[in-house]
């Protein structure tokens, strides 16, 4: 479709906006769901930057003008009754949401839990831990959750889950981190890195397996 037809089957709402979807080119992740208006379409299709609108402050955005994570368009489709555009980008930086994810949609919902999950972040006192030994000390507090179970945690909810559950976790992880070592951005295989850590962790904490066993099998390969 040419470009002044793309512009004139944009349907735009009362407001003058259209939903947008933005979805990583190399990964497929979808990345983050926001608006534009015409003004915004029409510079990022002339600039290839992404610009959105926001609702909330009612004014065009550069996507990264502040983060540095820029979103270079790749593709751009519209569906069939024209009132949802579909970008396909190439993110800049591994962040796309203003939680620190890099999916808005980093939340599922499981057939069987009657409520949407909370992610906890159990990697922030495995970070500050002042040791040499960053493994165990987020292993620790994978343990404590298991032993001191807290409401609304993800770490409690993979353990009530059981061991296919986070077998099936650590494979996706794998997947992204096998994903993200293609691009040559480092930041994003960093998040993807860190994920599937974070996943055995739980795995291994489940099995009664610790990261001094692992370093005790490690030193026997050097």
């Amino acid at each position: 479709m040419k470009y002044e037809a793309f512009l004139k089957a944009v349907k735009y709402d009362a407001q003058g906006l259209v939903p947008v979807i933005a979805q990583d080119k190399h990964s497929k992740k979808v990345r983050m769901m926001a608006y534009m208006n015409e003004g915004a379409l029409k510079l990022t299709l002339e600039t290839g930057k992404v610009h959105y609108y926001s609702r909330s402050r009612q004014s065009l955005w550069l996507k990264g003008e502040t983060s540095g994570h820029f979103q270079y368009l790749k593709s751009i489709s519209i569906d069939c009754d024209g009132d949802t555009l579909l970008l396909q980008i190439e993110q800049e930086g591994g962040i796309s949401c203003h939680t620190g994810n890099s999916s808005c949609f980093y939340r599922e919902l499981e057939e069987d839990l009657p409520e949407i999950k909370n992610q906890e972040s159990v990697v922030a006192p495995f970070l500050n831990e002042e040791s040499a030994h960053e493994f165990s000390a987020l292993y620790k507090v994978v343990m404590d959750r298991k032993v001191h179970p807290k409401e609304g945690s993800y770490t409690n909810y993979l353990l009530d889950k059981g061991v296919n559950k986070i077998l099936k976790k650590v494979g996706e992880e794998c997947t992204e981190v096998v994903i993200a070592a293609k691009e040559e951005e480092s930041s994003e295989l960093v998040f993807e890195v860190a994920d599937l850590m974070y996943h055995l962790t739980v795995l291994m904490a489940l099995k009664g397996i610790t990261w001094e066993q692992v370093e005790v099998e490690l030193g026997k390969r050097k």
